[in-house]
């Protein structure tokens, strides 16, 4: 029987529900590896990034063949061109927790410094994934708008890290390598965050045909 609809997009929000605890996984167990410099652990993470890629082909696939055979129009043909854009994020946002894997490959000796406001960052961002992945879901507002001051926090918790590691890196110039790559991850995390964003930004389209900038 042919698919309707509103059962396909009701297939889309599952497929982006996945697809985020996908991401989910995945930076829960690079921030691991970080935290232990696991280098066998990062080769893993490294490898399971294909299970995003192949969560951002399921949607576009899906997406196109909504088009194709049901035609939308409005907000309907808004949301299912925004769960392209959404998925996209997604696949990046996968990449930049694959680069922090990366990053352990090349930290050398242990960690200069307790690890504490990188972590925190991390868990902010996946918050910030999940709530725009729930307002994509549902269709709200609200929630979408409010990603705009956690991005701030996230903000705020990189520029410490950075402020943090070059006080460490100036007294202590033989780390200076492991510094560069710990403000590296900081930058990750906040790019990750960056786009959760944008999952917010495209709920807001969805709803009023409007571009809104929530990373200020």
């Amino acid at each position: 029987m042919r698919q309707s609809l509103n059962e396909g997009q009701f297939v889309l929000i599952q497929l982006l529900k996945d697809m985020g605890k996908e991401v989910e996984r995945i930076l829960l167990g690079c921030m691991q590896t970080l935290i232990s410099l696991d280098r066998i652990q990062a080769d893993y993470w490294i490898a399971e990034d294909q299970k995003i890629n192949d969560f951002e082909r399921q949607v576009d696939d899906e997406c196109v063949r909504l088009i194709a055979t049901q035609q939308p129009v409005a907000k309907d043909l808004r949301k299912i061109i925004s769960a392209m854009k959404i998925s996209t994020d997604l696949e990046r946002m996968g990449d930049l927790a694959i680069d922090i894997a990366k990053i352990v490959r090349r930290i050398e000796g242990p960690l200069i410094k307790q690890l504490i406001d990188i972590p925190l960052m991390a868990e902010k961002a996946l918050e910030m994934m999940r709530r725009g992945l729930e307002a994509y879901a549902n269709e709200d507002m609200e929630l979408a708008n409010g990603l705009a001051d956690q991005d701030d926090q996230v903000d705020q918790l990189y520029k410490k890290v950075v402020r943090d590691l070059l006080v460490i890196m100036t007294e202590r110039p033989e780390v200076l390598d492991q510094g560069m790559y710990l403000a590296f991850v900081g930058r990750y995390l906040e790019r990750f965050a960056d786009h959760a964003t944008n999952i917010g930004e495209n709920v807001i389209y969805i709803a009023t045909a409007g571009r809104q900038d929530l990373n200020k």
